[in-house]
């Protein structure tokens, strides 16, 4: 069934361009290594939450957005190898095209696909 890789960050909203500029950099070495499909996503109706919420967990500021993203992988292996290829490759080093958000307020996971509805 596959493997999916996800993330939810707070990017500046001023920086939305920049920011696909990016992903569009990213993709292009992802496609090229394996990624079947890649979605980024712009916080449209994402709500505040008293207990947990996206804004809360990325500790989203007004000035920015949720975004949501997620690449698709044939399998887990693909995924690591592509997601290193990604890590390693020389223009996509942070001093060549540095990320338009705050990593380290970046939340990501890899998962098992374990069903699918289409």
């Amino acid at each position: 069934m596959g493997y999916v890789t996800g993330c939810v960050m707070a990017v500046p909203t001023a920086r939305k361009d920049e920011f696909l500029e990016h992903c569009a950099a990213c993709a292009d070495v992802l496609k090229e290594n394996g990624a079947l499909e890649i979605f980024e996503c712009w916080g449209d109706e994402v709500p505040d939450g008293e207990v947990t919420s996206f804004p809360m967990a990325v500790k989203c500021e007004t000035d920015e957005t949720v975004v949501f993203s997620w690449i698709l992988w044939p399998s887990k292996q693909a995924c690591e190898t592509g997601m290193q290829v990604m890590m390693e490759h020389p223009s996509l080093k942070p001093e060549v095209l540095p990320m338009p958000f705050d990593g380290q307020r970046m939340i990501y996971g890899g998962f098992e696909v374990i069903s699918e509805i289409r």
